[in-house]
């Protein structure tokens, strides 16, 4: 919205600030910012209120968390949402088709956490929307985005997959693409939702991930950039920097109030919608595989959780102490801050070798 201030300048004055995207992805994360800030006590302490019994804590996860986190409230992604959405229509520019798939992904996902979350909190159980019934969902939302994501690529990339490090590599999928892209995103939003265990866990590396992601989609789309990376370039997507930049903003100001010991959860409003972002940032900009990569962690997370299950069905005995592998780490005696911070420390080693796929040629 702020981008069209750029039309009153004479090419010398404050207003030419708002035509580059370096400048506006500033404005994004400071708004965002600022929004959780003023607005993450306001919403704790309504939730609070609403439903003073909290977050229902599972009764099978590790048997401390029953004490330590019993009555903390949820839907903190609320807050995550407001100032990501609010932050990305006033920053970015609205013209830009590429800013619509994330940020209807992002939305529609956190719809469909919010469903579940108020199904838990307003009866008190565990249990809410059914897993099906999300994936279900999951996959439409993700089936439009993909779609989406086809129609605006260039031509010469629609329905490619890009090969990360090797030069000039694409795969054409033809129509395979779209069921492809749909489990990238509905992957990622239930990678990142399984990796929501801890006070803190998934916050630090979702913002980690989002920056690396919007610092390739800044790069995709400038040709002179992909020109002396010898990678593909996808106009338009430098936009989805400042929607990158307003994630950040507001999972800071989240940060704040979810710290050890949590204040608030994000709960699957939140996880499920950042985990659906990514996802949507990672086809639009064609960096699906490198995804993987940057997003190693919820990969591992959810990789766990299948192994787990998968052996026990055929074994009836268990690879790990207890899945997702963060609680079998726990289990392990390692300290709440402990996995929290290491597992901070291995998001910002992948994202890094993430990034270093854009020089490896």
């Amino acid at each position: 919205m702020l981008y069209w201030l750029n039309e009153l300048s004479d090419g010398g004055d404050i207003f030419n600030l708002f035509r580059y995207i370096t400048f506006r992805a500033g404005g994004a994360f400071f708004t965002a910012l600022v929004f959780g800030f003023i607005f993450g006590q306001p919403l704790i302490n309504a939730l609070r209120r609403k439903y003073a019994h909290g977050q229902p804590i599972r009764e099978d996860g590790p048997a401390h968390h029953i004490a330590t986190k019993a009555g903390t409230p949820t839907m903190g992604g609320l807050l995550i949402l407001a100032a990501l959405t609010l932050s990305t229509l006033l920053w970015a520019r609205l013209d830009n088709p590429y800013v619509w798939i994330v940020l209807g992904t992002t939305v529609a996902f956190g719809l469909v956490g919010f469903a579940d979350d108020w199904a838990k909190v307003s009866r008190n159980t565990t249990k809410g929307v059914s897993g099906r019934m999300r994936l279900v969902i999951g996959f439409a939302i993700a089936g439009v985005a993909s779609m989406a994501a086809v129609y605006v690529h260039p031509a010469e990339l629609s329905q490619q997959l890009a090969m990360p490090v090797f030069k000039d590599v694409l795969w054409n999928m033809g129509w395979f693409f779209v069921p492809f892209a749909m489990f990238v995103i509905v992957g990622s939003a239930n990678a990142v939702n399984l990796t929501d265990g801890l006070d803190g866990l998934a916050i630090m590396p979702v913002m980690i991930a989002a920056g690396t992601l919007g610092v390739i989609a800044y790069a995709v789309g400038r040709v002179d950039f992909t020109n002396y990376l010898d990678v593909h370039y996808v106009p338009g997507t430098g936009e989805l920097l400042i929607f990158s930049a307003g994630l950040i903003g507001g999972g800071l100001g989240f940060l704040w109030y979810n710290a050890p010991p949590a204040a608030v959860f994000m709960g699957d409003t939140g996880s499920l919608a950042l985990g659906g972002a990514l996802g949507a940032i990672a086809v639009s900009t064609k960096h699906e595989i490198v995804l993987a990569i940057v997003g190693g962690l919820f990969v591992a997370e959810a990789v766990s959780v299948i192994v787990q299950v998968a052996y026990f069905k055929a074994t009836g005995k268990r690879v790990f102490l207890m899945a997702p592998i963060h609680h079998h780490f726990e289990k392990k005696g390692w300290a709440e801050p402990q996995v929290v911070i290491r597992f901070w420390i291995i998001s910002l080693i992948l994202a890094l070798i993430g990034l270093a796929t854009l020089k490896l040629r």
